[in-house]
């Protein structure tokens, strides 16, 4: 029989050194917490095209640890697969929690009584009770489209914007929206994302901060 890793800290490292080989050059036109967060996402969906549609705002990552170690932080997420899969240990030790809306009575009511979406209503009612909060979209392009609505209309105020949907409609449109906005961000362009990406950079801005390596 076919021997293989089982330990996971070394399933993990080997991984990486797959990723840093196939990245090669390409790796370097990323700052050292930057690089992290890409190998991140490259080891959550193994899909190399990432490091080319990977955009970090200048003000994203500083943002974020500002936002982490100031404690008490909010991540408002838009959907509870995205939500779940966020290290709440990690969030924890900063004294941080995550919130989404998307499913209680309340949100589904008015996404009946408006015609929105249930992400759209997510994201409003989240912007009233905690407008300066990290908000990660990686589902529902509506979402982001509210939250850019909302930020426009001085209603919002995100420390950071993390804006991965996937999919077909509006998702590559909705992020090219948040590209040019001023507020923080971190985004991939096209079709490309999803709840598990947007996961794995939380993840990954965690780590480097709680490692003294955000830079």
């Amino acid at each position: 029989m076919r021997t293989f890793i089982t330990d996971p800290s070394g399933i993990e490292n080997k991984s990486m050194l797959i990723i840093e080989e196939e990245l090669g050059e390409r790796i370097n036109k990323f700052t050292p917490p930057e690089a992290a967060i890409v190998k991140r996402v490259i080891h959550t969906t193994a899909d190399f095209e990432y490091a080319d549609l990977l955009a970090i705002s200048p003000a994203a990552l500083e943002a974020f640890k500002t936002f982490l170690l100031q404690g008490s932080g909010v991540i408002v997420t838009d959907t509870n697969m995205l939500a779940a899969g966020i290290n709440r240990t990690l969030l924890e030790k900063f004294t941080g929690r995550v919130e989404c809306l998307v499913g209680d009575g309340e949100t589904r009511q008015a996404a009946l009584d408006t015609g929105l979406t249930r992400s759209m209503i997510n994201v409003r009612r989240a912007a009233e009770k905690y407008p300066q909060a990290v908000y990660a979209i990686g589902n529902a392009p509506t979402a982001l489209y509210e939250l850019l609505r909302l930020i426009e209309a001085k209603q919002a105020s995100p420390a950071l914007v993390i804006g991965v949907p996937v999919g077909f409609v509006e998702a590559a449109e909705s992020k090219e929206a948040l590209l040019e906005s001023d507020i923080p961000h971190i985004v991939t362009r096209g079709r490309k994302g999803g709840s598990t990406v947007a996961v794995s950079m939380i993840n990954a801005l965690m780590k480097l901060v709680d490692e003294g390596k955000m830079i």
